[in-house]
Parts: structure tokens; C-alpha cells; sequence
């Protein structure tokens, strides 16, 4: 068996999505490009982690603990964590301290470890406690309104936000649209005239950078594990 992963869409204003995957005899996976921090707890060996993940802002290879169980929250692009800058995070991560089956340790508290159903009920939790934040701004801009500010005030309080930049942001998000879509069978011509990339050669490079994969890799399920929000396909 290699990795199995199953992520659903939260209705949550503050998550994304929440994830959950079993490795088995896979050692590496292809990450992929995601503008979102996120938080991810895992057990293998009978002892239980928990971590902070960061934006990454391309593809990459990673490893994968043998025999493990995650449990995984990917926050709303723009959301962050109070005690951790994002660009801090931006390709990268941070590992938590004193992590149990039933609590770790964020900002200076104990929380209870969340499993998939508990995600948004705790995320909830760290939203009243402030210790997850938003800039109402930045929010703004993802909703597509222009806020009566600098350009340049704008992409300050975005990058500290996210850790990325708008372009990126966008880069990334029209890249993992079109990986999702290749997938299902859309050919590259529709998804290069859907999402608007200038032709098929722009889309490939797009998802050499951001996914790891050819079109016909992603059409085909092929080239090994991969970290993508695509149904089973995930399973290598």
C-alpha cells in the first residue's frame, strides 16, 4: 500500500480544507505548491507529533514516515497563526512541543489533538482565543474588493498576512485548479482556455513548478505519491 489521503472542503471561514492520509511502504512523496499555512498531527510508532506548515511556493520531494496516520488542517488562504509570521513559514514548517494523543502545545497553551471531525471545533477555539488571526484587509482583497489604501500598503499587509504575494498566490491556486482538472479528464487545450494560461507550454511549465507532474502524468495518475486534492488519485 502507498499513501492514501482523503480531504474534504470546510465550511469554515477560517479552514480550507481538512485532510487525513495513511502511508504504508512509500518513503517519498511529490509535494505540491499550496498557499496555505496549515496545522498537521500525526502518529507513527505509537507516539503522536504535531507541527505548523508553511505556504510553499513550489514543487518538492518529500519524505514520508512509514506506517503513519495525519490528521490535517489547511487554514483559509490569508489566515495565519499570532505567534508565527508567515513569511517565517513561507517552504518550511515548525515542529510543536509536549505533543500527546489528547494535547499539544500552541502559543503558550494546551489544546486538545484534534482527529478530521474535531478540525473546525478547535480551530473555532484558537479563533477566540486569538490565537489564529486574520487581516480584515487581506480578506477584502481575496474577495476581490479594492479597499480605499496604497497599492503598496495593500501588498505589505498581504505578504505579512500570507507570506506570499498576490501574484503568487494566484500562480499557485490557478496551477492546483488546473492539476484538479487534468486529472479529471479535462484535456489541456480546455483547461489552458478555462483558467487562461496563454497556451499549453505556459500550463506545462505552470505544472512543472507548482505540481511536480506533466499533464499526462496527472491525466493518467501516474508518476509516484503525490500531496493533491484529487479525489483517490492520491494512492501510488
Amino acid at each position: 500500500m502507498g499513501l492514501r489521503f482523503e480531504t474534504r472542503r470546510s465550511d469554515s471561514l477560517w479552514v480550507d480544507t481538512v485532510w487525513t492520509c495513511t502511508s504504508g511502504q512509500v518513503t517519498a512523496m511529490t509535494s505540491v505548491a499550496g498557499a496555505c499555512l496549515g496545522l498537521v498531527f500525526w502518529e507513527q510508532d505509537g507516539r503522536t507529533h504535531a507541527g505548523v506548515t508553511g505556504p510553499e511556493t513550489r514543487t518538492a520531494t518529500a519524505p514520508v514516515p512509514e506506517g503513519a496516520t495525519f490528521t490535517g488542517i489547511a487554514f483559509a488562504v490569508g489566515t495565519s497563526l499570532r505567534a508565527v509570521p508567515a513569511p517565517e513559514l513561507v517552504d518550511g514548517g515548525i515542529g510543536l512541543p509536549d505533543t500527546t494523543r489528547r494535547t499539544f502545545r500552541l502559543d503558550g497553551t494546551r489544546w486538545p489533538t484534534p482527529g478530521p471531525d474535531d478540525a473546525e471545533a478547535l480551530v473555532g477555539r484558537l479563533v477566540r482565543a486569538g490565537i489564529v488571526v486574520r487581516d480584515p484587509l487581506v480578506t477584502e482583497v481575496l474577495r476581490g474588493h479594492r479597499p480605499a489604501v496604497s497599492e503598496r500598503t495593500v501588498e505589505r499587509r498581504f505578504r505579512a498576512a500570507t507570506g506570499l504575494t498576490r501574484g503568487a498566490v494566484r500562480q499557485i491556486e490557478r496551477a492546483r485548479t488546473a492539476a484538479e482538472l487534468l486529472a479529471d479528464g479535462v484535456p489541456a487545450a480546455d483547461a489552458v482556455a478555462e483558467l487562461d494560461y496563454f497556451d499549453e507550454p505556459h500550463l506545462a511549465r505552470a505544472l512543472r513548478r507548482y505540481i511536480g507532474r506533466t499533464a499526462g502524468q496527472l491525466r493518467q495518475g501516474s508518476g509516484g505519491a503525490i500531496a493533491l486534492d484529487v479525489d483517490q488519485r492520491l494512492t501510488s
